[in-house]
């Protein structure tokens, strides 16, 4: 009965995305390209041939409208259009462009549907066209999900080589030789005799001529910069400290500002006493806010130790105040029986009978701060007709929209200047230090308004990673699983994201059971669900969302029961795993960490593998126990996102997914009460120290025909193969992150 009530949910679901896709929009609307907003800005001998490419005779400028949050994305992007367009690195500037709907982001949609990723068939693929056609319609310009590279890989390399046929054109024009005739190479056509005819010096000529489309895109055999060891075009510049992020914006006559917050978010601010903080050297004005109060001084400094000599009186945060009735809400949601959906229900009638069952077992895993190295900042000046913006986010487009609402200005008088993101992790998707710099910049009209947050202010201000419990059992037979069940409970990241974006809520979220419900398993019988949580804490997008609460809930679960079944951990999940590409990574990663040879006394390994936005992720582990606790020594992982682009920052993504998830498994959490985050800085966060992070092997798999991200999909599996490897060497199972609760670790 639960399974038809399920489907006719899921139903429901589809027909109204498909609806919204193919009926109210209308197809004319998906096969209309948007304007290009490039043209509007031409000067006499300019040209541009898609919102990508702009040829001036001063230069390239290739748009790279994903925003650069430490990914990677300016200089993978900018490779995709250099690739077609015949272009080499240093022969062409980046600017991530002003918002435009042009922009959109189709991929995004894609892991929000409710189907899994191997799923290939035509109501999926329906439904994925469908929530495409919404983002189009939309304009949602947005970075995150891992979508990047697969919303970029086809239509930048597109966009290069309409560039660079179209050139060609213009050359053939010039030259009177037959287009066919001529070829392209370094920036510039080349005439059958060898004369070059730079992209700079044929603009004019270009701008005069419709753009002209390829036949076909180039196959990978004969990319020059694509798949190949490229440096990075930040490498050099963040090497060298001379990479400048938004907190480093300085338009002229800048003051700064800084803010105390209420910590609890939603509270609101009852009244404040600023009287010692009026005198205070450097301190210019002190400022109401709508949930705070903020100070303007001579320097960000001063308006630091301002702000901790004004008394505020914060209301009462909207959630529960101490840590225990957090815990406590989510044991209750488990313990109801209204789920938010369930996600799988898979009953095989020749499997009732098993061996055994193992107990309900429970897991936790905690709220963990972003934690981003550069603090929250905005940079915003308002005049009467005219504002802009200096930060680095996600969602331009909607940056600009709300700029321009609290001002009272159409989104056109809005000028964002997008900047590199000294971190992220999914920090920058939110727009309180948005709304606080335009609420300060509307009081000061005129002066470009600078607000930083404290280290402190920062950490109090974060909307966290979901918190999560879990609560699951399993059954063997003959030394095999047969059963899995799992509960997971926690607050919707999707619908507490969306509604501080003012985005439409979305229907059951992916996100709760994400890792879990798409385990690529061949389990007889296995069921999850999805319990959402209201009332708690907000929270919002972390680094790989839920597959970082869930993978953890479901791998550790497996891996009990395969022990209590009497099987290997490798073997048996090998047994399972129906998925061929996901097949593969496990293989890779028994292969890599020779699965099976002996272990010294008090060693032990561990093995996990979770998909995560289309891209299984295999992850091995292992760990020494020494008398001063627990040492991580080796991890080997095994990813397949498909076609790579950059492989040495595919690499550098996977290292970093690993020690970022492990550091956090360790040592992260953040806990509320009085209704306030008790961390506040890194010393209560530590994620993972230099002397604790282990040799990471990594070894890249292509199998799967459809391109994939890699920022995120790293991380989940390395918190269960952890857990999994200290079972393995102690006999102690660790149901609740962070570990450092449980067991030391050096």
């Amino acid at each position: 009965m639960a399974r038809n009530a399920n489907m006719k949910r899921r139903t429901v679901l589809i027909g109204s995305l498909a609806v919204a896709g193919g009926v109210a929009f209308g197809a004319w609307r998906l096969a209309r390209p948007h304007d290009n907003p490039l043209t509007a800005t031409l000067a006499p001998g300019e040209a541009s041939f898609n919102p990508f490419v702009l040829v001036t005779p001063g230069g390239i400028t290739l748009i790279t409208p994903h925003a650069d949050v430490g990914q990677g994305a300016q200089s993978m992007q900018a490779m995709l259009i250099a690739e077609e367009m015949d272009i080499g690195f240093g022969q062409f500037e980046t600017s991530f462009g002003q918002p435009d709907a042009a922009y959109y982001n189709r991929a995004v949609a894609g892991d929000a549907v409710p189907f899994v990723s191997t799923d290939t068939g035509l109501l999926a693929g329906a439904v994925r066209d469908a929530a495409g056609v919404v983002s189009k319609v939309m304009g949602l310009q947005i970075t995150g999900g891992s979508t990047s590279v697969p919303d970029s890989f086809e239509k930048l390399r597109h966009a290069g080589a309409v560039a660079r046929e179209t050139l060609k054109a213009a050359a053939a024009a010039k030259s009177g030789i037959p287009a066919d005739g001529l070829r392209t190479q370094d920036a510039a056509v080349i005439l059958p005799d060898g004369a070059r005819l730079t992209y700079t010096s044929l603009a004019a000529e270009a701008a005069q001529i419709s753009p002209v489309s390829p036949g076909s895109l180039r196959p990978p055999s004969e990319w020059r910069l694509a798949g190949q060891q490229v440096q990075r075009l930040d490498i050099a510049a963040k090497s060298t400290g001379r990479q400048s992020y938004g907190i480093d914006a300085r338009p002229d006559g800048v003051l700064f500002a800084s803010a105390r917050l209420n910590p609890g978010k939603g509270g609101g601010l009852k009244g404040y006493d600023a009287s010692r903080a009026e005198g205070m050297q450097g301190v210019r004005q002190i400022l109401p806010l709508q949930n705070g109060v903020a100070v303007i001084a001579d320097n960000t400094w001063y308006a630091f130790q301002a702000l901790k000599e004004i008394d505020c009186d914060w209301g009462g945060a909207p959630y529960p105040a101490e840590q225990k009735d957090h815990w406590r809400l989510l044991g209750f949601a488990l313990d109801g029986d209204t789920p938010d959906r369930i996600w799988r229900d898979d009953r095989d009638p020749d499997q009732t009978v098993a061996d055994g069952f193992t107990a309900e077992l429970e897991f936790r895993a905690p709220y963990v701060a972003h934690q981003p190295l550069e603090p929250l900042n905005a940079t915003v000046l308002i005049t009467g007709d005219h504002a802009e913006v200096w930060a680095a986010h996600q969602m331009p487009g909607l940056v600009q929209a709300r700029v321009a609402g609290a001002a009272g200005l159409d989104p056109s008088q809005v000028v964002f200047h997008n900047q590199m993101a000294g971190g992220s992790f999914g920090h920058r998707l939110e727009f309180d230090v948005i709304d606080y710099a335009t609420e300060i910049a509307l009081q000061i009209p005129g002066r470009p308004v600078r607000l930083v947050l404290s280290r402190e202010e920062d950490f109090a201000q974060d909307y966290p990673r979901q918190i999560g419990m879990a609560r699951g059992a399993g059954g063997w037979r003959a030394g095999q699983v047969t059963h899995l069940a799992l509960n997971i409970a926690s607050p919707s990241v999707t619908r507490s994201q969306a509604g501080r974006a003012g985005l439409p809520a979305p229907g059951p979220d992916t996100q709760i059971v994400a890792g879990a419900w798409n385990m690529p398993y061949a389990i007889p019988t296995l069921s999850v669900t999805g319990f959402a949580v209201e009332g708690l804490a907000p929270v919002s997008s972390w680094r790989s969302v839920g597959a970082s609460t869930a993978g953890f809930f479901a791998e550790c679960l497996l891996d009990e029961v395969i022990h209590a079944a009497g099987a290997d951990p490798m073997e048996e999940r090998l047994r399972l795993v129906s998925d061929p590409v996901a097949r593969a990574v496990l293989e890779a990663v028994a292969d890599m960490s020779d699965w099976g040879a002996p272990q010294k006394p008090g060693q032990g390994r561990g093995v996990a593998l979770v998909t995560s936005f289309g891209v299984p992720v295999a992850q091995v582990t292992d760990v020494t126990r020494t008398p001063g606790g627990l040492r991580i020594d080796r991890v080997w992982v095994a990813a397949d996102a498909g076609t790579v682009i950059d492989p040495l920052n595919f690499e550098a993504q996977v290292q970093g997914g690993v020690i970022w998830g492990l550091g956090h498994a360790i040592n992260s959490e953040i806990t509320y009460a009085d209704g306030a985050p008790q961390q506040s800085n890194y010393h209560e966060a530590e994620g993972m120290r230099l002397y604790q992070t282990p040799q990471i092997t990594v070894r890249t798999l292509q199998n799967a025909s459809q391109i994939r991200g890699i920022g995120e999909p790293p991380v989940p599996p390395a918190a269960p193969a952890l857990a999994n490897a200290v079972f393995a060497a102690t006999g102690q199972r660790l149901r609740e992150m962070p570990f450092n609760r449980h067991v030391a670790f050096v």
